[in-house]
């Protein structure tokens, strides 16, 4: 198991990223300054993706990528046994959120092992509008991170929308809509997965659709 990794170069300086329970945290240190970012591991796709020099794990709502390593830096061992462990931590973090089990840890940069998905019984607050279904529970705690910890002005649109779902949970258009809404967010879309991974989970291309 690996936890922590360390890249340098010359140009891009020092790249440290290190698996932290629930979360990535990576910091960035140039000769003029330093940065700091936490991603939800739930709202990683674990199957990464590689362009050239880079590998980059990308996030399950939008492909969009939240975090980029050099390959086979400082080494290959060390490369790859730090992402077999991103991939398989992700992968559980989503699978424990959104009910699924996993059989068997992933082998190398393109093997992954799902279970079939369980039986559920049908659950207070849980309801299906079209082929997805809501968490009214979720979508709350999800409009109280958001009203907590973020800018209201920034996230008003999205808690309207959410207030809505949550008020009718069956409504396929209000789920839209809280799509629609988050897709307008831009470079705010990460701030609001730290503090509401559940929106993860309600976007996602989850085939079981059991959010």
């Amino acid at each position: 198991m690996s936890s922590k990794l360390v890249q340098k170069q010359l140009f891009r300086g020092t790249h440290e990223f290190e698996i932290d329970g629930e979360q990535l945290n990576v910091r960035v240190k140039t000769p003029f300054k330093e940065e700091k970012l936490s991603v939800m591991l739930t709202v990683l796709n674990p199957e990464p993706v590689i362009d050239k020099s880079s590998l980059a794990f990308v996030s399950r709502v939008n492909g969009e990528p939240l975090v980029s390593l050099m390959l086979a830096k400082p080494d290959p061992q060390r490369f790859n046994a730090f992402v077999n462990e991103l991939k398989q931590r992700a992968l559980a973090e989503y699978n424990a959120f959104s009910g699924l089990l996993q059989t068997a840890p992933p082998a190398g940069l393109a093997a992954n092992s799902y279970d079939e998905p369980p039986d559920f019984d049908d659950d207070d607050g849980v309801v299906a509008p079209g082929k997805r279904t809501v968490r009214v529970d979720e979508v709350d705690t999800a409009i109280r991170m958001l009203q907590t910890h973020l800018d209201p002005e920034q996230t008003a649109p999205l808690v309207e929308a959410l207030t809505a779902l949550r008020a009718s949970p069956e409504d396929h258009a209000a789920l839209e809509r809280v799509v629609q809404v988050f897709g307008e967010l831009g470079g705010s879309q990460g701030a609001v997965l730290t503090y509401a991974p559940y929106l993860a989970i309600l976007m996602s291309d989850d085939p079981f659709n059991r959010v």
